[in-house]
């Protein structure tokens, strides 16, 4: 069962940003609290890293015992390893070389100085989910899986752009209507570079919480569409549902076709 989306609107960029990061760290913290170990899949894009350098300049992140923390993305841009358009790079530029990640928890998408095609690197990306998968049941073999392919996701972040697209699937293209598998090669994404890698909408929707940030005019309408329900097939968005959280943190600017019966005004000011 998934959880309706709650809406969390913030007057800037800049304070959405260090709404994110502060949300963040507090789920982390409670994680832990609770199962010593937690579980973030990040994603890129202005907000995404944004907010994680936010994380990196809060005095709070060192409540969080980053050694363990794992870290996966929910897509990425088949480019060299060390492409600075890639998101594992900008991330850890951003946070994860500041705060003592354990390499051996950080799960990059395969490179292209390493993989033939996109479609090698999504299917080894969903082989490492799978080994995760099972070394989190052999260490807790009473542990609950939703998807046993899948580890526990306790925070799933996702960016959206101006056509509604999250992670790297594309309206009406063929990763959005994948199914039966964890992760998906992308060969031909409307946008710059073409060749990537992605989680597929059934692996974003085992997460516990789903949190899509988005800030700027320019998505107005795609956060309209998806939050007014439209199909996730036109509107990627709209199918991004958490297990147990479904969180839209939007600036000012983003909520300008938001349908006002969707706002928390609880949640309005929050972060």
């Amino acid at each position: 069962m998934s959880a309706e989306p709650k809406v969390s609107i913030h007057p800037s960029q800049t304070s959405l940003a260090a709404a994110v990061a502060a949300r963040l760290i507090t789920r982390l913290v409670d994680v832990q609290s609770d199962r010593g170990t937690a579980t973030v899949v990040l994603t890129g894009g202005s907000i995404g890293t944004a907010a994680l350098r936010a994380v990196a300049e809060s005095p709070a992140h060192t409540a969080v015992d980053w050694s363990n923390v794992h870290v996966w993305w929910g897509d990425e841009r088949f480019l060299a390893a060390d492409d600075p358009e890639r998101n594992a790079v900008q991330a850890r530029a951003a946070l994860l070389d500041h705060v003592g990640v354990d390499p051996a928890k950080v799960h990059e998408f395969g490179a292209s100085d390493a993989f033939d095609d996109e479609d090698a690197a999504a299917a080894d990306y969903a082989a490492q989910l799978a080994a995760a998968a099972e070394a989190e049941l052999d260490a807790d073999p009473g542990a609950v899986q939703t998807d046993p392919r899948l580890p526990r996701f306790d925070v799933l972040l996702l960016g959206v752009g101006p056509d509604a697209h999250i992670a790297s699937l594309f309206p009406e293209m063929a990763g959005i209507r994948t199914k039966g598998s964890t992760t998906v090669g992308v060969a031909d994404a409307p946008k710059p570079p073409p060749k990537r890698g992605s989680l597929t909408l059934e692996t974003i929707n085992t997460a516990q919480e789903v949190w899509l940030s988005v800030s700027g005019s320019d998505k107005a309408g795609a956060v309209g569409l998806a939050l007014a329900g439209a199909g996730h097939v036109q509107v990627p968005a709209a199918g991004a549902r958490g297990l147990r959280k479904t969180l839209w943190l939007i600036d000012q600017d983003a909520a300008q076709k938001l349908p006002g019966r969707l706002i928390d005004h609880d949640e309005e000011q929050a972060g």
